[in-house]
Parts: structure tokens; C-alpha cells; sequence
């Protein structure tokens, strides 16, 4: 494929060149040849296999729903995809899952931009979601936090935060649980390995939580 010509376009009062893209054909492509999307596909299908995670989940989804009930709010957090699984969870939370139901409250703290950047400007990015937590929790909230390595500072400070104000502790990790296993009431400790196979694991136990606290609390 030829390039584009370039030539000024217009845009406002300026002019300025427009870009020259060099498109490569697909035949050049060489990743193909070293991995199928059935060896990945394969790699995916053994990633509950010997894990037990029914205990745990009921014990988290027996903790939400007695928060839920009183009136309380489950808090979320985690840092970069465990930070958009903690805002995936909030909306599943606050909207709904599957069931037409009164809204919840969900609430993750990977989402107010001027809080983190404020936070870890004056106190460091270990705080960001423990000062939040300091300010919103109640005894008798839930705070879960998701990491996959079990080791991430501002998961386990906020962890602990939690532990001082009697907010009930879950958390999703992985790689043998680390640090935070130990700090939380509730571990749902997922495989071991890079942090994709731990966030899937993560990705489908968060949606199990969600559809059993709605059946929980919408038929019991």
C-alpha cells in the first residue's frame, strides 16, 4: 500500500502537514507463526482446575449481604487492571447484575482523579486508597482490594486501615496470596503466574460474588 501524500491541512486558524503513515502489509506480520489463539485458548481452560474458591465466595458473599442489609457500602480498590476490576464491581454494585433490584452501594476508590493525585502528591502513592478509606468507611463497610501479586503497599496499607476502623476485609489475589492474604478476613487467593491469568480468575469470581449477594438479597 502507497503512503499517503502529504500536503497541509487546515484546522482553526492553523496549517500544519498532515502525518505520513506507512501501512505494513498483513503478510509481514510474524507473531502468527509463534503462538495460535488455540494455545492460548488452551492455556485458559486449566485455571480453576484443583482450586476450591466456593468457601471463600460465600464467606465474601455472606459478609456483603450482612453489610448490604445494615445499610452499609462495600469499598473497592486496586491498581491498574485490578483497578478497573474494582470500578467493574462498584457498577455491577450500584446498577445491577442480572435482577431488577434497589441500587447498592459500590463505591470504588480508583476513580476520583483529584483524590489520588492529591494524596500521593502530599503523602505518597502507598495512601491513596488508605486516606480515602479513612474518610468514608464505617465500621461494618466492606473493603475488598484486588492485587494480583498479594504484594501491592497501597492495597495492604488500605488493608489495614480497614482493620483499625472494623471494616470487614476481603481480598482477590494471587501468586500464593502474599501480604494481603494474611491482612484480610476473607482471601479468595487465585493462581499463580503472570497477573492476566490471575485478573480471568479475578474477572469471573467478581461476577459469581455479584450474582449471588443479588440472589441472596433479592429471594431471601
Amino acid at each position: 500500500m502507497s503512503p499517503e501524500k502529504s500536503g497541509p491541512t487546515s484546522v482553526g486558524p492553523f496549517r500544519h502537514p498532515k502525518r505520513i503513515v506507512k501501512v505494513r502489509p498483513t503478510s509481514d506480520t510474524k507473531c502468527g507463526a509463534m503462538k495460535t489463539f488455540s494455545d492460548c485458548l488452551a492455556e485458559r481452560r486449566d485455571l480453576f482446575a484443583g482450586a476450591d474458591y466456593g468457601p471463600a465466595i460465600d464467606r465474601a458473599v455472606a459478609a456483603v449481604v450482612k453489610t448490604i442489609r445494615g445499610g452499609g457500602r462495600v469499598l473497592l480498590f486496586g491498581n491498574g487492571g485490578s483497578a478497573a476490576q474494582a470500578q467493574h464491581i462498584a457498577a455491577e454494585f450500584s446498577g445491577r447484575f442480572l435482577l431488577e433490584r434497589p441500587a447498592w452501594a459500590g463505591i470504588a476508590l480508583t476513580t476520583d482523579t483529584s483524590a489520588l493525585t492529591a494524596i500521593a502528591n502530599d503523602y505518597g502513592y502507598d495512601r491513596v486508597f488508605e486516606r480515602q478509606l479513612r474518610a468514608i468507611a464505617r465500621r461494618g463497610d466492606v473493603a475488598i482490594g484486588f492485587t494480583t501479586s498479594g504484594s501491592s503497599k497501597n492495597v495492604i496499607e488500605a488493608l489495614r486501615a480497614a482493620q483499625e476502623l472494623g471494616v470487614v476485609r476481603i481480598a482477590f489475589t494471587g501468586n500464593g496470596g502474599g501480604p494481603v492474604a494474611e491482612l484480610a478476613d476473607i482471601a479468595i487467593v487465585g493462581p499463580s503466574g503472570p497477573s492476566w491469568k490471575v485478573q480471568e480468575v479475578h474477572f469471573a469470581l467478581g461476577h459469581i460474588l455479584c450474582e449471588l449477594c443479588e440472589l441472596n438479597l433479592t429471594t431471601g
